[in-house]
């Protein structure tokens, strides 16, 4: 009878652990596909400034082919950049369902950045009535779920125009995005207008907030060179001062330009040796921040948070969280 009673007991064991490991399998591979290309096959539209309907700066869209109505991401490149160097990235985003827009900014070191920042506002707006008479008619773009995102300078832009700092555009961002964000070269020595004030809990853009940063981007790669994004300036202070909701990950082995497209040369930044899959990892996690408040769908963010040394492609130093 004990015999019996064992196998019993034993069969169950078992039945439990298929159960929960097919469970585990099935969970794991939903969040790694974030990290791979989406389902979706993407295109690419260049808008320039000659047409009178044209935005009022030229403009990069990578786009879903397939019929849909689809979310909306506004990307800034980093300063010294083209949109084209993150053709890789915004081809990752877009593969999972969402219109990409990124205008090409001027790249002119000026005593501020008002203008900058100006007319990146007078670009979304624009994008109302100009944005779907560039896409395929059978690809909507939705406005409703919009969010915005920028690269190192241009994460700096972002935030300004998130929290309304000289211009703030008419159409509404349901999230924020800085990915390596940067604000100068030291604490108060910023372009104007500064973003950071250095002041926990002190930038309150009223919408969720993610920031990615990459260790290695406060490593000088010359001992005569600046660093990329200083200390004090960099994605730490950008995490430390953003209002909760903010999500943060730092990728440990990178450097601050190591998602740009592969065939871009990094000739001043420290960074590391696998850019691929840094791409991967940035690309990832924008899809599932953008998955958890443009479509509602939090499951893969929650998981990269909860597990990173299970899900990331890249060691991860940092991975945090700010709640409400």
């Amino acid at each position: 009878m004990l015999c019996f009673l064992w196998r019993c007991i034993d069969r169950w064991i078992k039945f439990c652990r298929k159960k929960l490991c097919r469970k585990s399998v099935h969970s794991m591979a939903t969040v790694h596909d974030v990290f791979v290309q989406g389902k979706y096959q993407v295109a690419d539209i260049v808008v320039d400034g000659e047409d009178p309907l044209s935005p009022p700066k030229p403009l990069l869209i990578v786009h879903p082919t397939e019929e849909g109505l689809y979310p909306t991401l506004v990307f800034l490149h980093g300063f010294s950049l083209q949109n084209s160097m993150y053709s890789q990235l915004l081809h990752h985003v877009a593969s999972h369902g969402f219109t990409v827009v990124a205008p090409q900014l001027d790249n002119i070191l000026r005593s501020d950045w008002v203008e900058d920042i100006k007319s990146v506002a007078a670009t979304v707006d624009w994008l109302p009535a100009g944005l779907q008479p560039k896409l395929p008619e059978e690809v909507r773009p939705d406005l409703t779920r919009l969010a915005i995102a920028g690269h190192s300078w241009g994460g700096k832009l972002s935030f300004a125009l998130s929290l309304g700092i000289e211009a703030k555009p008419r159409l509404a961002f349901s999230a924020l995005l800085g990915i390596e964000p940067s604000d100068g070269t030291a604490p108060g020595v910023q372009i104007d207008p500064p973003v950071l004030t250095f002041v926990p809990d002190s930038l309150d853009p009223k919408v969720p907030v993610l920031v990615v940063g990459a260790a290695l981007s406060s490593v000088k790669r010359e001992p005569e060179l600046p660093a990329c994004a200083p200390e004090g300036v960099n994605h730490e202070e950008f995490f430390k001062e953003s209002v909760a909701p903010v999500f943060y990950a730092v990728a440990r082995d990178y450097g601050h330009v190591d998602m740009l497209d592969e065939s871009v040369p990094v000739t001043v930044c420290a960074g590391g040796d696998n850019r691929e899959a840094l791409r991967r990892f940035v690309g990832g996690i924008m899809v599932a921040f953008l998955k958890a408040y443009l479509i509602l769908d939090a499951d893969d963010l929650n998981k990269i948070f909860e597990m990173p040394d299970r899900v990331s492609p890249v060691v991860l130093s940092t991975v945090e969280v700010k709640k409400n």
